[in-house]
């Protein structure tokens, strides 16, 4: 086993929680608010500690359309501010992480003169709004370009095309990466802790009380603020310290099916402006595959894992059927996932997500405890910013301004001479990783045929980025599980492996994964026949 030297570090950031006396924020939730919190708080001095009860990014956050945008569809709905807001907040994240954000051209395809007016128009009010931060201008292109970019497009009745741009990114990456950023700036961050319960003090939050789930430890934690940022678990925070709060999220599922890359044949973006609900479908070329969706669906309760329903799977398969050129079938999903949004809670019933507020919510209970919750991942250093000027106001905390529109992202660097995203997503640390390849070249053994990972990324994993299960590593530190769930499958008992190797883990512990990860992976694998034929062993 190798000594864990890189940011995330479980050993030394236990021994940090058990010296430090008193913290001045403790964040709960490891997604892309939280983590963010975590940044922010940490590259202004304030001594900050972030819990996760799962790994990093483990819901919401890694489940997401994979775009870092402003959002055509909110400007349709006349959410201007939104818009302008998150256009900002785009642009100011490429240049933060320029490893993980790419601009990417986006078409709509025009199948009538109207079409052509209608969304020129209004991606032209988008482009004004981008302002300094622009990726490029809108333009109609006609439907000789429009096939020429996108061959794949259905072309009966086609007119033409508007071609806007937008940014992509690797959510999950991403917030590995923040989680270093904040352990760069002097944070803790730790995975698989779960707060159990608030300390309280002449009725006033004055910490935590949680629970290392790998070793079942108990930990009290004193901390002059507390911060709920558990996405669509909000409301499990607040009743911890309100028994029998009214809920203030409603969660809203969206779910994507991932394809091979040739039903799009194209390095352009679809997006599907009108779909049979009024909603908006992209059709996105992600790590070599074709990304569609997603769907928006009100649901009643929330989970870590939540499950793609067949009118959702049915949905999409519909709806891009009208515009693919190729033929499209269930045999031909790779994997399938869902994610849920945390959207304010309606104030009265309603079963369309339209009427639910799509914009972040901070709250202050009169315990003390700052709630943030809502918005979406392109606004993340917004919302922070704006909860930890909260929490200086709170704790009584020194005031010290926000770093994070300048603050470079961990690995911001991009990578010349390799086109790979899978490669060039981890900026700076892929010359690390590399060098540890070139330790032992065993590393360089491909974890599976047809993808560019291998063992020295699965390594890394564990060494630098905190991954503690085959789940973490497949899921989220690669993208396997979200790209391919029967290729993940056949991967997964190498990186059992390498894993237990490195964690000093034992047959049984390999094992275990192995069940565990095989009834996961079921979860992505939409249930045809063929595939359940395949892995039913």
């Amino acid at each position: 086993m190798q000594e864990e030297n890189g940011l995330l570090n479980r050993k030394k950031a236990l021994k940090r929680l058990e010296d430090q006396v008193v913290w001045d924020i403790i964040v709960i939730g490891g997604g892309a608010t939280g983590l963010g919190v975590a940044v922010d708080a940490a590259s202004r001095g304030y001594s900050t500690l972030l819990l996760e009860q799962s790994d990093f990014a483990k819901g919401t956050s890694s489940r997401s359309t994979k775009l870092v945008h402003g959002g055509v569809r909110y400007l349709a709905q006349g959410n201007i501010k939104l818009v302008y807001d998150a256009l900002r907040e785009r642009g100011i994240l490429m240049k933060n992480a320029p490893h993980i954000v790419k601009k990417q051209a986006f078409v709509i395809p025009c199948y009538s003169l109207w079409d052509k007016i209608k969304y020129l128009t209004g991606l032209k009010l988008y482009d004004w709004l981008s302002g300094r931060f622009s990726f490029g201008r809108s333009k109609y292109i006609s439907k000789n370009k429009m096939t020429g970019i996108m061959p794949g497009i259905r072309q009966e009745k086609l007119v033409g095309g508007i071609e806007y741009y937008d940014g992509q990114f690797d959510d999950a990456r991403l917030a590995i990466n923040l989680a270093e950023t904040s352990a760069a700036n002097g944070g803790v961050t730790l995975n698989y802790f779960k707060v159990n319960q608030l300390l309280k003090e002449n009725n006033k939050i004055c910490g935590v009380i949680a629970t290392d789930i790998e070793t079942g430890k108990p930990y009290h934690i004193q901390s002059k603020t507390v911060i709920n940022a558990t996405g669509v678990f909000v409301d499990d925070i607040l009743c911890l310290d309100t028994p029998g709060k009214k809920p203030i999220v409603q969660p809203s599922q969206g779910v994507h099916l991932v394809f091979d890359k040739s039903f799009l044949n194209s390095e352009a973006a679809l997006m599907i402006p009108e779909t049979a609900d009024g909603r908006v479908l992209f059709a996105v070329p992600w790590h070599n595959h074709v990304l569609v969706g997603t769907t928006d669906t009100p649901l009643n309760k929330h989970t870590l894992e939540p499950r793609a329903l067949e009118a959702e799977i049915d949905f999409i398969l519909k709806t891009v059927r009208q515009y693919f050129s190729k033929a499209i079938t269930r045999k031909d999903v790779l994997s399938v996932f869902a994610g849920l949004r945390p959207l304010a809670a309606p104030q009265k019933e309603t079963d369309s997500t339209k009427e639910i507020s799509r914009d972040h919510k901070l709250m202050v209970s009169p315990s003390g405890l700052i709630t943030i919750t809502g918005g979406k991942w392109t606004t993340y250093r917004q919302m922070a910013e704006v909860t930890v000027n909260k929490a200086i106001e709170v704790g009584h905390l020194k005031k010290a301004d926000c770093k994070t529109a300048a603050l470079p992202i961990h690995g911001s660097a991009t990578v010349t001479g390799n086109s790979d995203y899978s490669i060039t997503v981890y900026g700076s640390d892929y010359k690390k990783i590399q060098a540890l390849a070139n330790e032992d070249h065993s590393l360089n053994n491909k974890i599976i045929e047809g993808f560019p990972y291998t063992w020295a990324n699965a390594i890394w994993a564990v060494r630098h980025e905190m991954a503690r299960t085959v789940e973490d590593v497949l899921a989220r530190r690669l993208r396997l599980l979200f790209l391919d769930a029967a290729a993940a499958l056949d991967a997964a008992p190498v990186v059992a492996d390498l894993m237990a190797g490195e964690l000093e883990k034992d047959a049984s512990w390999k094992k275990e994964q192995l069940e565990s990860f095989k009834i996961l992976a079921a979860n992505y694998l939409l249930k045809t026949d063929q595939k359940m034929a395949i892995h039913k062993n």
